[in-house]
């Protein structure tokens, strides 16, 4: 099975995650370990523990999408509507709302306790005595990224966040102003790029850590977020000096001619329907030769375009606490609501309804792009493929706009129904023989999802570096992947760009913040048709642009139960009274 982590892999990932668990709610900073940092790493063996706990945290939060900051990015964005089984959380957010003070709780906390566990292992690595300085420093600069990762992801959901830099800093913490997380962000990712390897992305470090080369796209995310945004010419450091744009070329420049990454041969390899036990039963992929001369073929995890990604293993008992992180929940996330998506919808499964796609995204693609083989490799277009789909499922899928995204949506396998029986466990990794149906409790809809989820791909760096620079270099690069001729770089260009390659990637909802076209992209929502429940509604007034105004930005709620904990320290972001509570999905 492609990348499918062993057991013994497993074991030492969960113990881990258990030495360094049980911490307290809110920004709780008690000791985490037995041991301290005056005798803990005393090893390398110890130091990859401690490494291993702080991504073992990434997975935690997929446990719990809903108030991520990547579901919230797709489901905000101008992309996508909230979708779902009635009116709920996935609505709320994409109407810049929500339906409880809980929805960020889960995503909040376990922010902090991943800072909390990078704090712990920066200190201990940089105490800890070694003859091997450049191993050493690999460890501490992956914290570094992981730190950087987790404000960076705090600072858009929330804007202004407490900042944690020690284990033994008062945990009661006010709130920093956004130049102050940014550059302790951006600091961050200084030393985190100078700490690590610069060998090839392959050659030293473990598939699913972080290397200098994705801490070099992370600081050109950040940079184009801070400075477009805020409307800055740099990016602030915590010794009081500033990241260029200069900087950020150089390293962007390294990132693309050093780091080994590269763009798959046929875009359409890079999202799991193109697997072995799918594509020759999948009408849209059977017996296709790709634009590299080659059958479609799935190029798999930790492929060459994968900058950083979430990592998922066979070992995710859905209901043994502790271990649903290690399924890309994501994935039965978009799937399909419902009766659809059990075999009438082959190869496409079911889940929880979320993100619809808008149509507005599928038809300006056609009418600006109609040669582009991106619109049908990322969205499904019900009229088109799926004769057997039925938009009035008497179960409640709601905002059904008869558009789907591909990349990220649970995909079956005739072989997986051979073996399970049901087409609601026919999940293609089922078909697998190392498949442990066991480890899942059965519920393989839900436990079985193993394939990355990806937060830097090389055609996002390619495309930064391309807007960094005002040239089409890296820009044209893209687009011949896909068989499209060059054009001359815009910034108009450069944004069209990003939209069609890096669409339901998790990414839209920041650019068009960062660009300043966000009220006018989440308005043409307005007036889209779609089906409620089996009943024919119309998008009317969705109040994007007021409620985009109103949260200054689009920032989300500082959680409620981290207020009153704080005793008043920490303060509630703009626009999140009673306005902000959804309870109806038609605002007339």
């Amino acid at each position: 099975m492609k990348d499918m982590k062993t057991r013994l892999y497993i074991a030492a990932v969960v113990s881990a995650t258990l030495l360094f668990s049980s911490c307290e709610k809110m920004l709780d900073t008690q000791n985490y370990t037995s041991s301290d940092t005056g005798n803990f790493p005393a090893s390398f063996q110890d130091a990859e523990m401690m490494v291993t706990a702080v991504y073992s945290n990434l997975n935690h939060l997929t446990a719990r999408p809903d108030g991520t900051f990547f579901m919230v990015s797709e489901l905000a964005s101008d992309d996508r509507f909230g979708g779902s089984p009635g009116p709920g959380g996935a609505q709320a957010t994409d109407h810049l709302m929500v339906g409880s003070d809980t929805h960020f709780d889960y995503a909040w906390e376990q922010h902090y306790k991943g800072i909390y566990l990078a704090n712990s292992a920066i200190e201990g690595l940089e105490a800890m005595t070694s003859d091997d300085k450049e191993r050493q420093n690999q460890l501490l600069g992956e914290c570094y990224f992981m730190r950087a990762l987790h404000y960076y992801d705090l600072a858009s959901l929330f804007g202004r966040v407490p900042l944690m830099v020690s284990s033994t800093q008062d945990p009661n913490t006010p709130q920093s102003e956004p130049e102050e997380v940014f550059a302790q962000i951006a600091s961050d990712l200084k030393a985190a790029i100078t700490l690590m390897s610069d060998k090839a992305y392959n050659a030293y470090v473990e598939s699913g850590h972080a290397t200098r080369w994705a801490a070099e796209a992370l600081m050109a995310r950040v940079f184009l977020f801070y400075t477009g945004f805020y409307e800055k010419n740099s990016l602030p450091m915590t010794d009081g000096g500033s990241v260029s744009k200069d900087e950020v070329i150089t390293w962007v420049d390294d990132c693309v001619s050093n780091s080994g990454h590269d763009l798959v041969g046929d875009f359409r390899n890079l999202w799991t329907y193109t697997n072995e036990y799918t594509v020759n039963d999948y009408d849209y992929t059977k017996g296709v030769i790709g634009l590299d001369g080659q059958p479609l073929s799935w190029a798999g995890n930790g492929n060459k375009e994968v900058v950083f990604a979430v990592k998922y293993m066979n070992y995710c008992g859905y209901y043994f606490p502790g271990q649903e992180g290690y399924s890309n929940y994501y994935v039965p996330f978009f799937g399909f609501w419902g009766s659809n998506g059990t075999g009438n919808t082959f190869p496409y499964g079911n889940g929880n309804g979320y993100g619809t796609v808008s149509s507005h995204l599928w038809e300006e693609w056609g009418e600006s792009e109609p040669g582009d083989l991106r619109r049908a490799a990322s969205i499904i277009c019900v009229a088109d493929e799926l004769p057997d789909y039925s938009a009035s499922d008497v179960s409640g899928q709601w905002e059904d706009s008869g558009y789907w995204g591909k990349k990220m949506m649970p995909v079956l396998a005739q072989a997986a129904y051979e073996r399970q029986g049901t087409w609601v466990s026919s999940i293609f990794w089922a078909a697998y023989p190392e498949f442990d149906v066991a480890n899942n409790y059965g519920i393989t809809n839900w436990g079985g999802h193993f394939q990355d989820l990806v937060l830097i791909r090389f055609a996002d760096v390619l495309l930064m570096q391309s807007e960094l620079k005002a040239d089409a270099e890296g820009l044209n690069r893209v687009r011949a992947r896909v068989g499209l001729s060059p054009v001359s770089y815009s910034l108009e260009a450069l944004q069209k760009e990003r939209r069609h390659e890096l669409c339901f990637e998790g990414v839209r909802w920041n650019d068009i913040r960062r660009w300043h076209i966000a009220e006018s992209a989440l308005s043409s929502q307005n007036n889209t048709p779609m089906t409620n429940a089996g009943k024919a509604v119309v998008m009317r007034d969705g109040r994007y642009a007021a409620r985009y105004q109103a949260t200054e930005g689009g920032f989300f709620p500082i959680p409620v139960a981290q207020i009153q904990l704080s005793g008043g320290i920490l303060k509630q972001n703009p626009g999140w009274g009673a306005e902000g509570r959804y309870t109806t999905w038609d605002f007339e």
